[in-house]
């Protein structure tokens, strides 16, 4: 790590920020001025003039900055290159569709769509060619940050926390991995000799505390995988009764207002959501039916807030019997119970929109941890006690673990995740996520499937489960459930 430029990362990402919001916007002013502002399409005599001109094109660049930052485009050094280029080019053509949209408003007709997308293509051309540019920059200036991980009683995590950060070489790079029990002094003095960072995972907590504190006055970054309670005590409420400080975490859950609004916008959005998706219902539901003759849904026994079950409705992307005798087959990335029409639909998430009805009737919500099959919610359980704070809200299409993690992320980091949405629940954040859902649709790698191995250790899982729950199926739920019944893209 280049010390000496250390200090202006924050000032390189800014720049690198103006200089791609400069250039889009120059793209745009361009093709306003030279196709939209003329009387063709705002009639004779309503072009605008100089300031008209200029207040469209601060509208654009507030837009532009609103979804870079949303979609997490700016963040040079912070995300892979791809992803950058797939997060900013996603921005654009969001912004480019409002644009549309006013430019027509304001016409009061539908405005000629070519010149918008002959701008969109140049803003993504623009975009691979300035953000290879910009990055290619970065990774100079700022080479990997060399860094110390220290480790506990846990190998898979730490393996697993390893095996991430060393897939991001151009950003991290581990240079020594001790035990924590080597000790504090020994720990001391690797810690000196690592001033450019160090990883903490599964430490005991009183040595973590130690070393933090240690890191601290040293100036010293430190990468912490926190545990549940540090994620419930992180939204803490500071309390000044006294002349010594106090956290209070409530842990109450949502209050009755914020349910009243949350139950109000997914009555809204699931009805909308129905109406616009129709279409596309109807012509996968035909798809399905034509392809084997099938069921076209399968419903699923599944937990919700309080433990509650009820039945998840998806649209079938397996084979008939994918599952058989009620044994639990995670899916994997090559599994060859998909049929042709379920590999198109669950690439496209086109498999959950009958969960929208769900969301109607109240059994599900549009934003909350994903509801998980019985038998993994028992398993998972044994395993991690702490599983069963996710019951704490409503399940939901989207949430915080669908979007950070992917369709193989373990349990407790997906229980972690959706422990950050819980004890952080706003209407805005809500809001976030549904438009940050639109991010992940096209992204391969939050619909990766387990491997072999892992799919069989989660068979064994199921298996173990299921023996206990045949035959508890309601009366006229068997035919339904014998279709598929395998859960695509939250890991269950």
């Amino acid at each position: 790590m280049n010390v000496k430029y250390e200090k202006y990362k924050r000032v390189y990402r800014m720049l690198a920020t103006l200089i791609m919001v400069a250039v889009e916007a120059a793209i745009f002013w361009y093709v306003w001025m030279t196709y939209y502002n003329v009387d063709e399409v705002m009639g004779a005599g309503l072009t605008y003039a100089k300031r008209g001109n200029y207040v469209m094109t601060g509208l654009y660049v507030i837009f532009l900055f609103t979804f870079m930052n949303l979609y997490g485009a700016s963040k040079i050094g912070y995300q892979k290159l791809t992803n950058m280029v797939y997060s900013q080019s996603l921005s654009v053509v969001c912004v480019n569709v409002i644009t549309y949209l006013e430019t027509s408003l304001m016409s009061n007709r539908m405005a000629v769509v070519s010149p918008i997308l002959f701008m969109t293509v140049a803003d993504v051309a623009s975009i691979i060619v300035v953000s290879f540019i910009l990055n290619y920059g970065y990774t100079r200036m700022f080479p990997p940050r060399k860094l110390l991980f220290v480790y506990g009683d846990y190998p898979e995590s730490a393996a697993n926390l390893f095996y991430k950060m060393n897939g991001r070489k151009e950003k991290y790079l581990i240079d020594d991995q001790v035990h924590y029990s080597l000790g504090f002094p020994a720990l001391k003095e690797k810690i000196d000799a690592h001033p450019q960072g160090v990883i903490m995972c599964d430490v005991p907590v009183h040595l973590r505390n130690k070393l933090i504190k240690y890191c601290y006055g040293g100036s010293i970054r430190v990468y912490v995988c926190p545990s549940i309670s540090d994620i419930i005590l992180r939204n803490s409420e500071d309390l000044h009764f006294f002349d010594t400080p106090i956290f209070l975490a409530r842990n109450g859950g949502m209050s009755i207002e914020q349910k009243l609004i949350k139950r109000l916008m997914d009555i809204v959005i699931s009805g909308v959501g129905l109406i616009v998706a129709s279409p596309f219902m109807l012509f996968t539901a035909l798809a399905i039916k034509l392809y084997d003759g099938g069921p076209v849904f399968y419903r699923q026994a599944r937990a919700t807030n309080g433990g509650r079950v009820f039945y998840i409705t998806k649209f079938r992307s397996m084979i008939v019997n994918a599952e058989q005798d009620g044994r639990v087959i995670p899916a994997t990335e090559r599994d060859p119970r998909i049929t042709p029409v379920g590999h198109i639909i669950r690439a496209t998430r086109m498999d959950e929109l009958p969960q929208l009805l769900d969301i109607l009737k109240g059994d599900m919500s549009v934003v909350g941890p994903r509801p998980e099959r019985l038998e993994h919610v028992e398993k998972y359980t044994k395993d991690i006690p702490e599983f069963g704070f996710r019951l704490k809200v409503k399940g939901g299409l989207t949430g915080f673990a669908q979007i950070y993690g992917k369709y193989n992320t373990s349990a407790y980091d997906k229980l972690k995740l959706d422990m950050m949405y819980i004890e952080n629940y706003s209407v805005l954040l809500d809001i976030k996520l549904i438009l940050m859902t639109v991010k992940i649709l096209f992204m391969k790698e939050s619909t990766e499937g387990f491997t072999d191995e892992k799919s069989s250790d989660m068979t064994r899982i199921g298996l173990e489960g299921a023996k206990g729950r045949m035959g508890e199926q309601p009366q006229g739920q068997a035919e339904e459930q014998t279709g598929e019944q395998v859960e695509k893209g939250d890991g269950s």
